[in-house]
C-alpha cells in the first residue's frame, strides 16, 4: 500500500525504571488515543525498561512479552510502532529495535554503536547489519541512541531511504549534541529525520529533558516537544515534497563513491 503522505507521532515520556508491565500499561493507554489518529508511533530506546544494564534478567526473547504486546497493538490500532528494547537471542543480548506493522510484518536493528561510557559495551552485543525499512512506499532507516554520533552509519547514498528515525535515551548533559547532530543529520542526507528521547531521571540518577524533533529535509523543525514534559505530538510528512527538493538541489549526486565495508 503506497501513501505519498505519513503522519508520524513522537512520543516523550518517562519511563519506569525495569518495570516492563507497567510501561506496557501506560503505552496501551496512550495508544487508545491515537487509533486512527497516526500510522506511525515513535517511541523512546529501551521504553520498556529504561536504559538498564540488567540485560540478563530484562532480556526477552522475540516472541516475549514486549513484542507480542506491541504486535497486538499495532494490529489493534492499525499504527506501525517503532522504538527498541532489550532482547536475548541465542545466549546474546542485543538493544534492539523494532519496526512492526499493522499487517504483521516485523523488522528488527540491533544497535551498532554500543555505549561504552555507560557499561552497555559489557551487557550487549554489537550489531553489524543497518536497515532499511520499505513501508507503504517509503524507505526508513532506522537508528538508536548513540548511533548519531557516527555519520558513517547514516550516511544516505543514492537516497536508499526518505526518513531516518533515532530512537533514544540521550542524557539532559549532552543534549546540545543531539540537538545539532540531529540536525546535521538531516541536512547531509537530504531526508527526514526524526529523534525521540525521554524525560526524567532513571535508576541510575541521569536525568534526560526530551529534545524529540522532526526535521524537514532542509532542515526545518516541523515538530518539537517541549523539555521536561511528557508528551504526544503528531505531524504529517510528504514523500512527494521530497523528491522535488530532492529533483531542484541533487546534491545527493555529487556524494563521495565510498561505502561501508565491515
Amino acid at each position: 500500500m503506497y501513501s505519498e503522505k505519513l503522519k508520524i507521532s513522537l512520543l516523550q515520556t518517562n519511563i519506569v525504571w525495569q518495570n516492563k508491565q507497567e510501561n506496557l500499561r501506560l503505552l496501551r493507554e496512550k495508544m487508545e488515543t491515537l487509533h486512527g489518529e497516526t500510522d506511525i508511533l515513535v517511541l523512546p530506546e529501551m521504553f520498556s525498561t529504561g536504559f538498564s544494564m540488567e540485560s540478563h534478567s530484562l532480556g526477552e526473547p522475540l516472541n516475549g512479552e514486549t513484542i507480542t504486546t506491541l504486535q497486538s497493538l499495532a494490529t489493534k490500532h492499525n499504527i506501525a510502532i517503532t522504538g527498541s528494547y532489550i532482547a536475548c537471542e541465542d545466549s546474546h543480548y542485543y538493544n534492539r529495535a523494532f519496526f512492526l506493522t499493522p499487517e504483521n510484518q516485523n523488522y528488527y536493528y540491533d544497535k551498532r554503536h554500543l555505549f561504552r561510557m555507560g557499561g552497555e559495551f559489557d551487557s550487549f552485543s554489537a550489531g553489524n547489519k543497518r536497515l532499511i525499512i520499505p513501508y507503504r512506499g517509503w524507505n526508513i532507516c532506522l537508528l538508536v541512541c548513540y548511533d548519531l554520533r557516527f555519520p558513517v552509519w547514516s550516511r544516505n547514498k543514492g537516497n536508499e531511504y526518505d526518513l531516518l528515525i533515532y530512537v533514544a535515551n540521550w542524557p539532559a548533559s549532552r543534549r546540545s549534541v543531539w540537538d545539532t547532530l540531529l540536525k546535521a543529520r538531516t541536512l547531509e542526507n537530504m531526508s527526514y529525520v526524526c529523534g525521540v528521547n525521554r524525560v526524567g531521571i532513571d535508576g541510575t540518577k541521569v536525568k534526560y529533558d526530551g529534545g524529540s524533533t522532526l526535521y524537514s529535509p532542509k532542515g526545518e523543525i516541523l515538530a518539537s516537544i517541549p523539555d521536561h514534559k511528557e508528551s504526544l505530538y503528531t505531524q504529517e510528512i510528504s514523500l512527494i515534497t521530497l523528491q522535488e527538493f530532492r529533483s531542484k538541489f541533487p546534491a545527493w549526486k555529487d556524494a563521495d563513491s565510498f561505502f561501508i565495508q565491515e
